[in-house]
């Protein structure tokens, strides 16, 4: 009787082993599809993760900012000659022709036009870039330094996104500076940007200019390999562009190396994060002649989270076209390679495949100006 007794006991232990190893089992299997994004490849068993996260794109957020504008009174007493102390500058003569560029009022032009016309002394992060009095007429008005404010963020947005290679700058380390002179009843304003009471307005990994210079340097000589490699046809050069990064860039999953979000990090130090991977594929498609530009937005993964995240639009006889190198390049666990469906799933993609996880936005922060993007084929390449 006893024997029997035990044997049951027995029998309903074991039943509520295996029920709570199953539960057990169900909740971790829950946990790691929340991570999971693609399916297991053709090519490997191992699983190939998303690479977007929220934390990770804090580049255009943080730094691009709402400018800082400070202000400094000058009576008109304290100055012996007007017409000297405020520099006669002119940029109309610069001839600029880039994507964001061709979409800013003139006001936010002219002062692209002289980020474009100082970039070499900017290497140096603490060159003094002059506007002169151009702006005088905006200031004048009531709200005239949140007018101001509203031209600067657009154009250093269009700056930043237009021209990748000027990755060593940080443009929340720059400041708008406001000279007001009297002169009776008028106001003349004299325009300058600087550093403000920073050392410079370098990012925090340069900070002279021979640093920048050797920087240049390396990026220069892997542009000049990959260039090298051209054939001459639009849709191979593009694919090799695509290949390159994809073979030579790793996604950094930490989210807080250096340089990270910029073509130094992908085509020199070889890790980077999506905004990296965008930059990096039009840096290397500038120098092969091809057009192509930056796009910000959300993309969502195929668990329906939406985080912030950066790609490319790129012409193609005449068509635009999406690339996504990051998601082509996903994260395998434990090693492995991709499948070539994999590889090319966001390369060369009209607006019926991308728009249904891609979700574009011409807002890079909350004051800058609203950018529109080129209208995609509808079709894939």
């Amino acid at each position: 009787m006893k024997s029997k007794f035990t044997s049951i006991l027995m029998f309903f232990i074991i039943v509520a082993i295996i029920i709570t190893a199953g539960l057990i089992g169900l909740i971790v299997w829950e946990e790691v599809r929340n991570y999971i994004t693609y399916e297991v490849s053709e090519e490997t068993e191992e699983s190939q993760l998303f690479k977007t996260d929220e934390s990770e794109y804090t580049d255009v957020i943080e730094n691009i900012e709402v400018p800082k504008i400070r202000n400094k009174s000058n009576p008109l007493e304290d100055l012996q000659k007007t017409e000297e102390n405020i520099p006669e500058v002119n940029y109309e003569n610069v001839t600029v022709n880039k994507y964001f560029y061709n979409q800013l009022n003139e006001y936010s032009k002219t002062i692209y036009k002289a980020f474009d016309t100082n970039k070499e002394n900017m290497k140096s992060g603490t060159y003094k870039i002059n506007l002169g009095s151009s702006f005088s007429n905006i200031l004048s008005k009531e709200n005239g330094q949140d007018e101001l404010g509203t031209y600067y963020q657009s154009a250093i947005e269009a700056y930043i996104y237009d021209n990748p290679d000027v990755f060593y700058l940080s443009p929340s380390k720059m400041y708008l500076n406001l000279e007001t002179i009297t002169r009776g009843n008028t106001k003349t304003y004299n325009i300058y940007i600087d550093c403000g009471e920073q050392n410079n307005y370098l990012s925090d990994t340069f900070s002279t200019k021979s640093e920048v210079d050797e920087a240049i340097s390396q990026i220069e000589s892997v542009r000049k390999s990959v260039i090298s490699k051209r054939t001459g046809n639009a849709y191979k050069d593009i694919k090799m562009v695509h290949d390159y990064l994809i073979n030579n860039v790793e996604y950094d999953m930490s989210i807080s190396k250096n340089n990270i979000y910029n073509i130094y990090g992908a085509l020199v130090n070889h890790e980077s994060v999506c905004e990296g991977y965008a930059e990096a594929f039009k840096y290397l498609l500038d120098g092969l002649g091809i057009e192509s530009t930056m796009v910000i937005g959300k993309g969502t993964n195929s668990q329906g989270n939406s985080e912030n995240h950066a790609w490319n639009y790129v012409k193609l006889n005449d068509v635009w076209y999406a690339v996504d190198v990051t998601w082509d390049d996903p994260v395998i666990i434990g090693g492995g390679t991709i499948s070539q469906s994999t590889k090319y799933k966001y390369f060369l993609k009209g607006s019926n495949t991308m728009n249904e996880d891609h979700f574009p936005s011409g807002k890079f922060t909350e004051n800058g100006m609203t950018f529109t993007y080129p209208n995609l084929s509808n079709k894939d390449y």
